[in-house]
């Protein structure tokens, strides 16, 4: 890549002599329908840049006649519904790490951070600007990316870099590097190179404050509470140590604008997981939260401030050199005294080796510490906490060069006030991805006495072990583009090799080439109950511990093909139930477009369970109807309305954005609680934030 010959106006519009005298990039690689030839779709790219900034020009063609496809101008899209070209970024060449830029058709911007070699953390956001133009014959997106935006390691010039691009009217995905179909086009195992004429510049002293203030007014009418005014302010900071290692700090920290979860209908014994949207705790936050396995993860931020307030934070993070990784955190919480909860403090450390192509080695150490709190000091009635609790964990990921082979190797221990012993855990996986096969192994002890109150770790004292194979075919024609079949087993055992859980699923799945899918399948389950449990979970009637408990259950499941304007999806299932009941459960998303300024969603879930007395029959509607307006792509408005039988609540959350300059914005959010029956408001809050991206 050569420095710019002229200065460049984000509009656009190709007519700056930097862009004709910059290299082009082409003849894309068809990803699918299928990875054996070039693309049929061309694609253009072009990139330069100054002392300042990262330049990138695309010229995406058009596939087939007829409008683009999109979802909204909202940010963040689903790549898979939507025409769209995206930037893979991998500026250490590390084949693990990296940056995610780009834009729809329609202009609404796409960032990201990039981890484990190919996946993309979406709710990071940071200081770019991008312009779409649409043109007869094609659109063109043109953006500048600062580099004090991006970490990067000074004196490197060759980064890893790829560009995929989904053109959904041809149902053709492409990259500019092959990447076989079996793989996601942000694989970072294939990037091509991007080779710098000279090292990139050094971007400098890079400071950003970002401050907030905010107004708000709440109301408790379920306990009788007047109106509660509220007013705060708070500062996040942003501090290059070095070119790729950032210092983040946040004192009073707020998250008021975070889009609430999505509820579910809750018929599983263990705490269900909701995943971290705060925006403090992402960048670079893959090497805490990814230490570990979806239900053995020693550290979760949402355990950290949630519900009680946070003074003050610090995270140290980034690149100390190719090789070696560093994440360090400390936040300082305050106390509650309705709970009677203490102030408490929490420190991560997370160090990460990279070793042969793209695997490494981790080290996390996490602890939560309550201050001046002595539980035998505790005053009768209040609940009682622990004085700390510590865990250390090392980790070894395994990727091979050509992502065929991954998996992974831990071990953990934990250390608490009071216990010794079966506070271990172990597990460890490997999986081999081909184009027709994918074979898998996957085992886990998890100690009784382990403890991971910074984590989520649902269940303890169980022995698991887990394979599954899938066999893939590409017929040459007809409307499927592959099929299979893929046989799972989950199977639990006490610490004494009892068995409690079986699981045996057999599930057909067809993908056609109008990208529609439809899976079918059929699955036994075994369950002996371990301690008491209530298969409403209304903790009421409870099932006793030891008693067993089997069924069989049939379903399937269709997703629609994303280039229509209406999109649904359809699942099913019907089968047995604890105490030999039945269970029905019948779930739909439905969505419509008015593209590309409007959106509108509907995703309803029903389960009716049949059980013996004294539960009898029972039915739970979970209705989530959401609407977007995309007025531009600076301006945005939600609403999104939940009804969930089962909690008997239904909410409705409506937030209003205004981005008026980059990583700056304006938000008014608007909550309501009702009862539904009888209906009347439980509570209801009105939020006004500013928060204004200031560089120094």
């Amino acid at each position: 890549m050569r420095k710019a010959t002229s200065a460049i106006k984000i509009d656009g519009i190709v007519d700056e002599q930097a862009w004709q005298d910059a290299d082009s990039a082409s003849d894309f690689y068809m990803i699918l329908p299928m990875d054996t030839s070039f693309a049929k779709v061309r694609t253009d790219v072009k990139m330069t840049y100054d002392q300042q900034n990262i330049y990138l020009l695309v010229i995406n063609y058009n596939g087939a006649p007829g409008p683009y496809m999109v979802e909204s101008l909202r940010r963040d899209f689903a790549f898979l519904k939507n025409d769209n070209f995206l930037l893979f970024m991998d500026p250490f060449d590390d084949q693990t790490n990296g940056f995610s830029f780009g834009a729809n058709a329609a202009g609404a911007q796409w960032d990201g951070l990039m981890y484990d070699g190919g996946k993309v953390d979406l709710s990071w956001d940071n200081k770019w600007r991008s312009v779409v133009k649409n043109y007869p014959d094609r659109w063109v997106f043109e953006a500048v990316i600062p580099f004090k935006t991006i970490r990067y390691k000074k004196g490197i010039t060759r980064w890893g870099i790829n560009f995929g691009r989904n053109d959904l009217k041809t149902t053709e995905k492409s990259s500019w590097a092959p990447v076989p179909r079996q793989f996601p086009s942000a694989s970072l195992a294939y990037t091509g190179s991007l080779v710098w004429d000279v090292p990139p510049p050094d971007p400098g002293t890079n400071i950003s404050l970002i401050p907030y203030v905010l107004g708000g007014l709440n109301k408790d009418y379920t306990n009788g509470k007047p109106e509660k005014w509220r007013g705060d302010a708070g500062l996040d900071a942003k501090i290059a140590v070095t070119s790729s290692l950032n210092l983040d700090l946040t004192v009073n920290p707020d998250f008021s604008q975070v889009d609430v979860d999505k509820q579910v209908t809750n018929l599983d014994r263990f705490e269900l997981f909701f995943p971290e949207r705060r925006q403090f705790f992402l960048e670079n936050g893959d090497q805490f939260t990814n230490f570990g396995y979806a239900t053995i993860r020693p550290f979760f931020s949402r355990r950290i401030g949630l519900g009680v307030p946070i003074h003050f934070g610090a995270r140290l993070s980034g690149k100390l050199d190719k090789n070696w990784r560093l994440g360090l955190m400390n936040m300082q919480t305050g106390s509650q005294s309705e709970t009677a909860l203490p102030a408490q403090n929490f420190t991560v450390a997370a160090l990460q080796r990279k070793v042969f192509a793209r695997s490494n080695f981790g080290f996390i150490f996490i602890n939560k510490e309550s201050i001046n709190y002595d539980p035998d000091k505790v005053e009768a009635g209040d609940p009682v906490y622990s004085r700390f609790n510590r865990n250390f964990g090392l980790e070894y990921n395994l990727a091979s060069a050509n992502n065929f082979w991954t998996g992974k190797a831990m071990l953990l221990k934990s250390f608490s006030p009071g216990t010794s012993g079966k506070d271990w855990v172990h597990a460890a996986n490997l999986q081999y991805t081909s184009r027709t096969w994918n074979v898998g192994w996957q085992h886990e002890y998890v100690g009784s006495n382990y403890k991971a109150e910074v984590g989520y770790v649902p269940r303890t004292g169980y022995i698991k072990f887990a394979p599954q194979v899938t066999r893939l075919f590409f017929p040459k024609s007809g409307p499927l583009l592959s099929h299979g079949p893929q046989l799972t087993t989950t199977n639990f055992f006490t610490e004494k090799m009892d068995r409690t859980d079986n699981e045996l699923m057999l599930n057909y799945g067809l993908v056609f080439r109008a990208r529609n899918t439809l899976n079918v399948w059929a699955s036994t389950t075994y369950i002996k109950l371990l301690q008491p449990f209530d298969p409403l979970n209304y903790n009421v009637h409870t099932l006793a511990t030891g008693t067993e408990h089997s069924w069989s259950t049939v379903g399937a499941d269709y997703v629609s093909k994303p280039q229509s304007l209406f999109t649904y999806s359809l699942s099913a299932r019907y089968g047995g139930y604890y105490a030999d009941g039945q269970r029905l459960t019948l779930g739909g998303e439905f969505g419509y477009r008015f593209q590309p300024y409007v959106s509108i969603a509907l995703s309803s879930t029903y389960n009716n369970l049949q059980l013996p007395k004294p539960w009898g029959n029972e039915d739970f509607w979970l209705v989530g109807p959401r609407l977007d307006v995309t007025m531009t792509n600076t301006l945005f408005f939600t609403g999104f309305m939940q009804y969930n039988e089962q909690l008997k609540n239904i909410n409705l959350n409506t937030r209003f954005q205004w981005r008026y300059r980059p990583a700056s914005d304006l938000f008014i959010v608007y909550t309501d609680n009702y009862l539904p029956e009888p209906y009347y408001v439980k509570n209801r809050a009105l939020v006004v934030k500013l928060v204004y991206w200031l560089n120094l």
